[in-house]
């Protein structure tokens, strides 16, 4: 009995044991597979990273050879400028060379003309020794008699000397008189003379006909009282055909009244309401354009942080003009010029351009307030708290003030070529005439001349003089005081360029 139970019993456990065997038998199968794939797996990573190696290895190959390339190219530029600055090195040491041994055969030579000199020196001394002796011997008078004698010659000719001076001093500084009291006579009819404010202080506006010159005038003339009111401007109606004349110093209010009649004009309804509706409109249209205008020259000068009123101010200046030429168009030149001379000179650009910008302000109100525009302009700067410099710079620019700054010259120096280049200003055919003949009449007044003509648009003169009167070191002294005469007599925008020419010829004939 017991047997069986365990016979039993062992075949249970045989049947347990094969149903456990079949069961894990495919999760081994299963097993085995995932492994083969994930050896499969490694094996591709492997290769991924030996081909991925392998890359970075050729890349990093590649770089390293360029890298060397790069430096090896550097390397033989770097040794070819040092070659260059070798040999350059060695031509200056040559050269010094050179320059040393001449100096030493100049050193010799200079020690050799001082021994000639001494002894030279030596045997003078001794002929003037034998020649004073020989003349009291002679004279019959000493050393000291003699001497006083020549003193009181001296004397006697120093004392007519120091007359005729005195007497050419007195009489230059009553030409000198004259000629300051002529200008000032002069100055003070300019400011006043038609043939002169006709060309800057007048502006002509045409008429569709001269019909509207009766509606302008209005019915006793109130149309021409009230638009005068309005505007500050004269109104001139003459018998010139279809044109009326505006005529007022201040441009600002010329440019306001020129616009409000040419609107009135167009629009054709005149009368006193319809004049005060159109200057507004105009000055409003003028003030835009003012504005425009000042913001635009700064702009175009690169000089920032400028008050609003000098803003305003430099926009007026497009209606200035001065001897034909746009006031404010010159001062965005002269800013201009003075910055690129300031850059090349190692000066200050920003200075100097703003300096250039400003130069001219006071002409703006020049007809208001007395005195040179130069100081006018720099006591407006400085009201607005404009650097010291700059506002030196601006009242130095026609010498009111020395000028003690680079910035200073260069702003006078960029305002003369403004002025002076071809085409900037305008003169008259009368004044240029007058001009050049004035240019060769100062230079004829010296003796030993003996032509004079003035070129190249008075820029030039050239100086013929008589060769038998008038020696080399003569001609270098007439062109300096025929420079300095031009300087103290005349006004003149640049500069002038004297030329003394002394020619000697030889002519025979061979027969």
């Amino acid at each position: 009995m017991w047997m069986q139970y365990v016979g039993c019993a062992l075949v249970s456990m045989a049947i347990l044991v094969l149903g456990v065997l079949l069961w894990l038998h495919p999760a081994k199968r299963r097993l085995e597979e995932q492994l083969a794939e994930a050896r499969k797996l490694r094996e591709q990573i492997e290769k991924e990273v030996q081909t991925k190696r392998k890359e970075i290895l050729l890349e990093a190959k590649d770089e390293a050879h360029r890298i060397r390339a790069e430096v090896e190219r550097e390397n033989r530029d770097k040794r070819v400028e040092i070659q260059r600055l070798e040999r350059r090195l060695t031509q200056k040491e040559e050269a010094l060379d050179r320059r040393l041994e001449n100096l030493e055969r100049k050193e010799k030579s200079l020690a050799q003309r001082e021994q000639e000199a001494v002894r030279l020196r030596d045997e003078l001394s001794s002929v003037i020794a034998r020649q004073r002796e020989e003349l009291q011997r002679i004279s019959g008078l000493s050393a000291e008699d003699a001497k006083n004698l020549l003193l009181k010659m001296i004397e006697d000719e120093t004392k007519h000397e120091a007359a005729r001076l005195i007497r050419d001093i007195e009489a230059q500084a009553r030409e000198e008189a004259d000629k300051r009291a002529r200008d000032v006579v002069t100055l003070a009819v300019q400011r006043c003379a038609v043939d002169h404010t006709s060309e800057t202080t007048v502006s002509v506006v045409p008429l569709p006909s001269d019909e509207m010159k009766g509606r302008i005038i209005g019915r006793e003339g109130r149309n021409i009282r009230a638009f005068e009111t309005q505007t500050g401007v004269d109104l001139i109606i003459d018998d010139t055909p279809e044109a009326v004349v505006l005529s007022a110093f201040d441009p600002v209010r010329r440019e306001v009244a020129r616009i409000a009649l040419s609107n009135l004009i167009s629009d054709g309804r005149i009368h006193p309401a319809r004049i005060e509706e159109m200057v507004a409109k105009a000055s409003a249209e003028v003030d835009a354009i003012i504005r425009e205008a000042g913001e635009h020259a700064t702009f175009e000068t690169s000089v920032t942080t400028l008050d609003p009123e000098l803003v305003k101010l430099l926009g007026k200046l497009k209606f200035r003009t001065s001897f034909g030429q746009n006031v404010l168009d010159h001062s965005i030149e002269v800013a201009h010029l003075a910055g690129a001379m300031a850059a090349e000179l190692g000066g200050n650009v920003a200075l100097a351009r703003r300096a250039g910008l400003l130069h001219d302000l006071g002409k703006a109100v020049d007809f208001e307030v007395e005195g040179p525009h130069a100081i006018i302009s720099a006591d407006i700067c400085r009201k607005y708290n404009e650097h010291a410099e700059v506002v030196h710079a601006i009242v130095a620019h026609h010498n009111d003030e020395e000028p003690r700054t680079m910035e200073a010259v260069l702003v006078s120096v960029a305002d003369a070529i403004s002025a002076a280049r071809p085409g900037a200003r305008r003169e008259t055919l009368e004044t240029y005439v007058k001009r050049l003949q004035r240019l060769e009449t100062i230079a004829d007044s010296f003796s030993g001349v003996e032509k004079t003509y003035a070129v190249q648009a008075g820029r030039e003169i050239r100086v013929m003089v008589k060769p038998t009167e008038i020696d080399d070191l003569a001609a270098a002294k007439l062109a300096r005081d025929t420079a300095k005469k031009i300087e103290e007599e005349m006004e003149y925008p640049g500069q002038i360029k004297i030329t003394v020419i002394r020619e000697t010829r030889a002519v025979d004939y061979a027969k």
